[in-house]
């Protein structure tokens, strides 16, 4: 499907693009494949190297450390908990990087290098936003395990300035430990519990929650947003329970999305011959890595053939059931947040503040990207601009519509096409039937589960 595209220009500002993979250029041989980084041996540059890293980017480092083993050991620990805290940030969000190899882990801590990026739609834990990563090596739930393996990645490419003995023990004691406290407070904040600290029980809460948003396929970003609008129960004399669970069922997968999301992707050709390997040698079929594909390729085939028996009444009343279940253990929580509380509406006003400033509103869906990128593939820069304009404040709770959008483009194909027929096939079009009136803040229409960003 190759075809020409104007050519852009994309300009990248960070305060540094030193990364983790710049200290690996003195890597040594590899024992496998025998390569080596291009500076291998020259301690001298990643002496100098650490000492600009730390004395620019870590200077209250540099002062308080005179000895550079100790030195070294406070900047790799800094930078071992900016990376899980980051991370942290990235699942609470649903933003799924992409390409997360050393060579595009931030030095300083941030996010950098995020080519084939995405956000969450449905809550999906093997989300997989780079078409090329077919392994799903970058997978949405496989980020922190990444961002700890690329962090031990910068701890062997820094002996012997800092030994590994002592950037392991750091590992081991603060990556882990730094992302499940950043993880909790920042969901605390996405829930609107603020007030105590239970630990154990907003823990199974937050995993109730995740749970329950997958097995009914909920938007992320929507459902989040949602929640701030569930009152505390001493406040819930005009509340409807009934009307608000609608709305949440309006952001569960239909069951059009799920029978996309669970077709069959691999041949049926290969699948045989992979099961046929599993009966004969299982342990090579582990070996080469392929038994996980053959699980979760069986496991979409039985939910595929599930779905087709599936009628929309029955998954709306078995969704209505998960969430009933769930509000009302929500509702317990935010009852034990009001104890000893005297003004219960200033609370549930600085609550709904809190946690609208932490579930952004508007994210960069696919389809918004590609509504953007047609007009301006017809000179028309207008929905770019207005695109970059929403994302300044994705926390803002305006709501914008593409209404204009969707008449502009039928306008356009009318006068390219002669006609209006363009609008009768969707998918040819990417979807342009369902893009009038279509929000930025919806749910992606069923033609973006097509849309591949690589």
């Amino acid at each position: 499907n190759a075809k020409s595209e104007r050519c852009s220009v994309v300009l990248r500002i960070a305060p540094t693009f030193i990364r983790f993979g710049s200290f690996e250029i003195f890597k040594p041989t590899d024992e496998f494949t025998g390569r080596q980084g291009p500076s291998v041996g020259r301690n001298d540059i990643r002496i100098q190297m650490l000492d600009y890293v730390i004395g620019t980017f870590y200077p209250e480092i540099q002062k308080a450390h005179a000895d550079k083993v100790t030195r070294n050991a406070a900047f790799f620990k800094e930078i071992t908990k900016r990376t899980a805290k980051l991370v942290a940030e990235w699942q609470c969000v649903g933003f799924c990087h992409g390409v997360l190899n050393t060579d595009n882990m931030s030095i300083v801590g941030l996010t950098i290098d995020y080519g084939p990026f995405g956000f969450l739609d449905r809550y999906d834990l093997d989300h997989i936003c780079n078409g090329s990563d077919k392994s799903g090596r970058y997978a949405y739930s496989k980020q922190p395990e990444i961002c700890k393996w690329n962090v031990e990645k910068l701890a062997e490419a820094l002996v012997p300035e800092l030994p590994l003995d002592i950037s392991q023990t750091i590992i081991e004691e603060e990556f882990d430990t730094e992302f499940k406290k950043h993880y909790l407070l920042k969901m605390r904040k996405k829930l609107g519990i603020f007030q105590q600290e239970l630990e154990e029980e907003d823990d199974e809460l937050i995993s109730e929650l995740l749970q329950t948003m997958h097995s009914t396929g909920s938007d992320f970003t929507n459902t989040f947003r949602l929640l701030s609008s569930f009152p505390f129960p001493q406040l819930s004399e005009s509340f409807l329970l009934e009307d608000f669970i609608e709305k949440l069922l309006d952001q569960c997968a239909s069951i059009e999305d799920l029978k996309v999301a669970n077709r069959p992707r691999m041949d049926p050709r290969q699948l045989s011959l992979f099961l046929m390997l599993s009966q004969s040698n299982p342990q090579l079929l582990e070996m080469i890595g392929s038994k996980a594909i053959v699980d979760k390729e069986l496991e979409r085939i039985k939910q595929y053939e599930e779905l087709q028996e599936l009628t929309t009444d029955e998954l709306r009343k078995k969704n209505k059931n998960k969430w009933t279940e769930w509000l009302q253990k929500y509702k317990s929580r935010l009852a034990k947040e009001t104890e000893g509380v005297p003004d219960l509406n200033a609370l549930n006003s600085q609550r709904i503040t809190l946690m609208n400033s932490n579930n952004p509103k508007f994210i960069l869906r696919n389809y918004i990207a590609q509504n953007a990128i047609e007009v301006a593939e017809n000179g028309d820069f207008s929905e770019v601009r207005r695109v970059l304009k929403l994302l300044e404040t994705p926390y803002s709770d305006e709501d914008m519509c593409l209404e204009e959008f969707g008449r502009q483009t039928e306008s356009s194909l009318e006068d390219t096409d002669g006609g209006s027929s363009g609008l009768e096939e969707p998918s040819a079009q990417c979807g342009l039937t369902v893009k009038k009136g279509l929000s930025y803040c919806s749910k992606p229409p069923i033609w973006a589960s097509e849309l591949c960003v690589t």
